[in-house]
């Protein structure tokens, strides 16, 4: 769309925190006239009210990719050994397993993929929100003035790696604990901080 002076109007945008690394400008809303863009659309973008911002946005951590890490290296070291060895039947035995390893690798990447690209974690101005599945869809909303208390939960690998687990206990809305998210710390701060 072009104005009369010929200028194209800006796209509003809000601004966001993904994980505690900062702000990024997307768009407020998704063009209705492109069928692509609804469906890659994020959740929280569906749902906001009137007058509603986000002031946070998390997800899933990356550790959901460590059994597909592992079993990748895994399979490279399993395709190494058969170049190393010269026994017929040992390199054959190599690269099968080699092949199922990564098999199982790649099963696992895409698992982990999906769970993370399915699940979303946002608070806004109004509401904490919670969202996993893509098909099947579960999620949890419970208005910031609700909250009572926001518990942390880190293993020592978790704190090393700053993943988490948060538990949100509300006012006569029960308690809800939202599994191994990116940055638990900054995600409770931008829950208690008002």
């Amino acid at each position: 769309m072009v104005t009369r002076a010929g200028r194209v109007p800006a796209i509003p945008t809000a601004r966001i925190q993904r994980g505690g690394a900062g702000g990024k400008q997307v768009p407020a809303r998704a063009n209705p006239g492109n069928g692509l863009f609804e469906v890659m659309a994020r959740y929280i973008d569906e749902i906001l009210q009137p007058g509603e911002r986000v002031l946070y946005s998390t997800n899933a951590h990356w550790i959901f990719y460590f059994p597909a890490i592992l079993a990748w290296i895994v399979a490279l070291v399993l395709f190494v050994l058969s170049r190393q060895t010269i026994v017929e039947g040992l390199v054959l035995l190599c690269l099968v397993a080699a092949g199922l390893v990564a098999l199982a690798a790649l099963y696992w990447t895409v698992k982990g993929w999906f769970h993370r690209f399915t699940t979303e974690t946002d608070v806004t101005n109004l509401r904490v929100v919670h969202k996993t599945g893509f098909i099947k869809r579960r999620t949890f909303e419970m208005a910031l003035d609700k909250v009572e208390s926001v518990d942390v939960n880190q293993t020592i690998l978790g704190r090393i790696l700053n993943y988490g687990d948060v538990t949100i206990n509300g006012v006569g809305e029960g308690r809800e604990t939202i599994r191994t998210i990116a940055s638990p710390l900054a995600f409770r701060s931008s829950i208690t901080t008002r």
